[in-house]
């Protein structure tokens, strides 16, 4: 039963993923964002694109809608026991990041997940956000990569994970505290593997610095 319990989580957080902001942000200015720039269709290539408003639109709407997910299946499964619950939880969020980089109406081709991670880290373990966030600006700042920012919060989120985990910062015990571990080591593979033909760029050199124009 659990295991279903699990598809349906995944299942309910996919279909809140599917919700492309940007994409739908774009149509809304007759523009379609996969056509421009990286023609991804998450916020780095929105604001690239299409400017800093609808950059800031499809941020806030990408994570939201992985928070909407979480709260979702927590409000559907309530009944079962807490940890249960933060299980399922775990699974709608991971839905939500696949849903949005693959959502099935555009051919699978979505975003690489990192706003939708950010509403991850939010609903499920908002103690991280202050190293995120400070990692976050911290490199952007640096170097101007939003890519390299990106990848690495990916990694930091794991990382913490593992560590906040060891000080007993969760709640969950036993089979489920390492259900998290993979979990969230597999959110992170996304994200790197959304990544690769940065991560690719970054080392020859070639990448798209903020504020630079071309294609990223």
């Amino acid at each position: 039963m659990l295991i279903l319990e699990r598809i349906i989580s995944l299942v309910i957080g996919y279909f809140f993923g599917i919700f492309a902001t940007g994409y739908l942000y774009g149509k809304a200015k007759k523009v379609d964002i996969r056509n421009v720039g990286s023609g991804n269709t998450g916020s780095t290539n929105t604001l690239r694109s299409l400017g800093i408003k609808a950059g800031i639109i499809t941020l806030l709407g990408d994570c939201a809608k992985c928070i909407l997910a979480i709260i979702t299946v927590g409000l559907i499964f309530h009944k079962n026991d807490p940890q249960t619950v933060e299980i399922l939880q775990l699974y709608a969020g991971v839905g939500a990041i696949i849903g949005h980089n693959h959502p099935f109406y555009l051919n699978f081709k979505g975003g690489k997940g990192i706003a939708c991670t950010s509403g991850f880290i939010l609903a499920i373990c908002p103690f991280e956000v202050p190293v995120c966030l400070f990692l976050f600006i911290a490199v952007v700042a640096l170097t101007r990569y939003v890519s390299l920012a990106s990848i690495v919060v990916a990694v930091s989120f794991f990382v913490q994970i593992l560590i906040f985990a060891h000080f007993g910062w969760f709640s969950l015990t036993g089979r489920n505290l390492i259900e998290l571990y993979a979990v969230s080591a597999f959110i992170m593979c996304m994200a790197l593997f959304r990544h690769r033909s940065n991560i690719k760029r970054l080392l020859n050199g070639t990448e798209n610095k903020i504020g630079a124009k071309g294609k990223q």
